[in-house]
């Protein structure tokens, strides 16, 4: 389990008295206790994980994006490496393509032919590809690809 595996690799930085590592992966676990004790759980599954982190994803892409327009570099570098830390309890993002195939897909199924039909599209290819593609690029690709029928 993903959970499990996060566990072990914060002993492991504790061990090692590794501090930026540790602490960031006790950030992580205590978000995902608070999302078990949210869902009345003891441990989560992998997709309730997933769920959380690429939340927390998403936050540190924000704050990089906040920080980069400052003069901050020391920020940066943290929150580029908490990112790659964080991104190898993630699966592998979906290619462009093969996403473009799959709204593609979604699109031909649920009949739409506006972007009023967007809710539904996006229903549809968030549901297939999970937490493998952000939502926001799946939002920008439905969106043209309904604007030009």
């Amino acid at each position: 389990m993903l959970e499990e595996q996060i566990y072990q690799d914060y002993v492991t930085a504790l061990k090692a008295k590794d501090k930026a590592k540790s602490t960031f992966l006790s950030f992580l676990r205590s978000g995902l206790k608070n999302k078990a004790i949210d869902l009345k759980k003891e441990k989560l599954d992998d997709d309730e994980v997933l769920t959380v982190l690429k939340k927390e994803q998403k936050r540190l892409q924000d704050a990089k994006e906040s920080v980069a327009k400052s003069s901050r570099q020391d920020l940066l570098t943290d929150l580029e490496s908490e990112l790659t830390l964080l991104n190898q309890y993630l699966p592998k993002a979906i290619a462009e393509d093969e996403l473009i195939t799959i709204i593609e897909q979604s699109i031909a199924e649920e009949k739409a032919v506006s972007i009023k039909d967007m809710g539904k599209v996006m229903k549809s290819v968030l549901g297939k590809v999970g937490v493998q593609a952000d939502s926001k690029t799946v939002s920008q690709i439905v969106k043209s690809k309904l604007s030009s029928l």
